[in-house]
């Protein structure tokens, strides 16, 4: 990705194996929005807050959508959503937690922070699949964000 190419989608997701599905699915549906994936929670922060290796992003340029791990490494997705919905900047993004996690704690902590959605990651590739492509079509196609400075 360019530093000057948007990015419409930002994946925070550690599993690897999780993250290919997760482009390929979109790929697949001819999403072929810009992805950008991160591997950890404090990978996020930076990349959303224009920090270490991001610090050359502007913090206008955001994501369409955020799709969020909730167990990541360095910094879990919980307080990656929680600093994300209470800074002024970032709190209209759209955040969408993507998670194996079906525990209600975790569901209501994240209603709680913000999430704008929260779904359990399907263990059958057909359907983690589909699920994927759906997300993609709502988030990117049908789904109508505030401008970044409102």
């Amino acid at each position: 990705m360019s530093a000057a190419q948007s990015v419409e989608i930002l994946l925070v997701e550690d599993n690897r194996d999780d993250a290919e599905l997760a482009l390929r699915s979109l790929s697949r549906s001819h999403l072929t929005n810009p992805i950008h994936v991160v591997k950890d929670g404090q990978e996020a922060l930076d990349f959303m807050f224009c920090a270490g290796e991001y610090a050359h992003r502007s913090i206008d340029d955001l994501p369409k959508v955020i799709l969020l791990d909730i167990k990541l490494p360095k910094v879990d997705g919980l307080e990656v959503l929680r600093q994300l919905k209470s800074d002024d900047r970032t709190r209209l993004v759209p955040v969408v937690l993507l998670t194996s996690s079906q525990e209600e704690k975790d569901m209501i902590a994240g209603y709680g922070h913000g999430a704008n959605s929260y779904i359990v990651k399907p263990v059958d590739f057909q359907q983690f699949s589909s699920v994927m492509t759906s997300l993609g079509m709502y988030w990117l196609m049908l789904n109508e964000i505030p401008p970044a400075h409102a």
